[in-house]
């Protein structure tokens, strides 16, 4: 058995903690906010999971220290927007322990992959990514879920294998960290697009291209990032695609519809109330794809709703009288 550290508290950090508690895994979640920390220590429950009873083995504390010292090793599992403060808040305490990346998201001001912001704060760090279709929801009441980790090194991928299984999770790996790490960042832009088309009612013709034709902008993109191919017509990629855009536990995909309702970009966070982590990989996808000169319709056109004014259905005009072209 393992002792495991996660960083955050989130819906999605509690998940993975529940899951491997319940394998006989030691779990230390560090959280920011006391009154998280203490509803989990004293009342074994989650804000943001309140049908779930935290199963003994889980403990939360403020102190980074406390969370990691004797780790064997570290579930990063923060907002994207935050990360890199955070590690530099716990580098100090890393020792060689490998950290494992469960959150799906760019950093905004650089454009860059999380598993490169991780690596430029501690340069010595064996890293991973964990994705896949995934509901903290469903993952943590024993729901039947098949993941991916991806990292370049062999023995990471075997311990987060072996940590992980089990009848309820079984978990694939992959040498592609920036595939697997691309995928399941860019999808969230997509479910955010789902969500506007579901509340315009647009039908199952209109949902169907959009999720045929954005898995092959993302995936155009993720290939001139460096990601394979098919990496991103498995788990991280398509998977998660179709588990985002179609579920109702999506915040991405409820933000969505709301902005195709009509509400602005403020009161749709607003009433979310939680990361809504699409709205940011919006503008770095729309970034990315001027970086790398990747042709990307779609992210252009829910750029501009958000950010230029586009009415949905002009988008959706716009998008439909494009020039002729092969598939």
């Amino acid at each position: 058995m393992n002792k495991i550290a996660i960083i955050g508290s989130g819906s999605w950090g509690v998940a993975l903690g529940i899951h491997l508690a319940k394998l006989g895994h030691e779990v230390k979640i560090w959280s920011f906010a006391k009154e998280e920390a203490d509803l989990i220590n004293n009342e074994k429950k989650c804000m943001f999971l309140p049908k779930v009873t935290i199963p003994e083995g889980i403990t939360c504390t403020l102190s980074y220290e406390e969370a990691i010292r004797d780790s064997d090793f570290i579930l990063h599992v923060t907002p994207s927007k935050f990360t890199r403060n955070i590690v530099k808040g716990y580098k100090q305490y890393v020792t060689n322990q490998p950290i494992i990346i469960c959150s799906k998201g760019f950093e905004k001001d650089t454009v860059s992959t999380l598993d490169s912001v991780v690596k430029s704060e501690i340069p010595t760090a064996k890293i991973g990514v964990l994705s896949g279709p995934s509901h903290a929801e469903e993952v943590s009441v024993g729901v039947e879920t098949a993941l991916v980790v991806a990292s370049e090194h062999d023995d990471v991928l075997e311990l987060i294998q072996n940590a992980f299984m089990s009848n309820k999770m079984r978990v694939y790996t992959s040498k592609d960290v920036t595939g697997v790490e691309a995928g399941g960042a860019l999808k969230n832009i997509l479910a955010f697009c789902a969500g506007i088309i579901t509340e315009m009612g647009l039908g199952d013709n209109s949902f169907a291209a959009l999720l045929t034709r954005g898995l092959s902008e993302i995936t155009r993109l993720g290939v001139a990032m460096g990601g394979n191919k098919d990496t991103f017509y498995g788990l991280s990629g398509l998977g998660d695609l179709l588990v985002t855009c179609m579920s109702e536990h999506s915040r991405n995909r409820k933000a969505g519809k709301l902005i195709g309702s009509g509400k602005s970009l403020e009161e749709t966070k607003k009433e979310v109330g939680m990361t809504i982590e699409s709205i940011d990989n919006i503008e770095v996808a729309y970034e990315l794809s001027k970086k790398y000169n990747v042709e990307m319709p779609i992210v252009n056109a829910v750029y501009d709703i958000l950010y230029n004014n586009l009415k949905p259905e002009e988008a959706v005009e716009v998008l439909m009288t494009r020039e002729k072209k092969a598939e």
